[in-house]
């Protein structure tokens, strides 16, 4: 049976780290045989940071792709050749890094690479939404609010969080606890029980 930490959070009153909660699952009768990290978004952003398109001009080579210039909070900027046509200099958007992989809203995951686009240099891109898999829009790049901080990683921006997901080994006998809410009663009496003996000194 598996449990999902965030909804079994919902039916706690108390607050558990998915350590804690696998320790006292397995104190209760309900052993836990894995336990694993899953990503609200595929790949988790990885790669993906808050910049600031510092300058934007027309590509010398083609009549619908802009050059870029982008702080991403180092040193240096990054040269990013953009095809989305609402990309302007001083907004705030989300940079794919090289390196990072990308799992888009359809199709398949790719890789961004440094590479050169119609003879000018790439080292990244500017990300629409569709692109990272937070929506199914492709009609300009993600304009993030002014108040973004250049540099922090995209998932910290977006308040994106990795979920837990336990794997029980139900016996047949525990039918009280084929759900999240059967399983965050026994979790909470478990809990009681054991900060009872340690206040008690026990």
């Amino acid at each position: 049976m598996k449990i999902a930490y965030s909804w079994l959070s919902e039916h706690l009153n108390i607050k558990l780290d998915p350590e804690q909660i696998s320790t006292l699952l397995t104190d209760c009768g309900l052993e836990v045989e894995s336990m694993e990290a899953v990503d609200v978004i595929k790949g988790g952003l990885r790669g993906v940071i808050v910049g600031e398109v510092m300058e934007c001009d027309k590509h010398p080579n083609a009549d619908k792709l802009s050059l870029t210039k982008v702080s991403v909070g180092g040193p240096e900027l990054l040269s990013l050749v953009c095809g989305a046509p609402n990309v302007a200099a001083g907004q705030k958007v989300l940079v794919a890094t090289v390196g990072a992989t990308l799992y888009p809203a359809s199709g398949e995951s790719f890789e961004i690479k440094k590479s050169k686009i119609r003879g000018e240099l790439s080292e990244g891109m500017i990300c629409a939404e569709d692109e990272i898999g937070l929506g199914t829009s492709h009609d300009g790049i993600l304009i993030l609010r002014q108040d973004a901080q250049v540099g922090m990683p995209a998932a910290e921006h977006l308040q994106l969080t990795s979920d837990y997901v336990f794997e029980i080994g139900l016996t047949p006998n525990r039918s009280d606890a084929a759900s999240h809410h059967g399983v965050a009663r026994d979790l909470v009496a478990v809990w009681n029980a054991d900060n009872r003996r340690t206040i008690a000194g026990i």
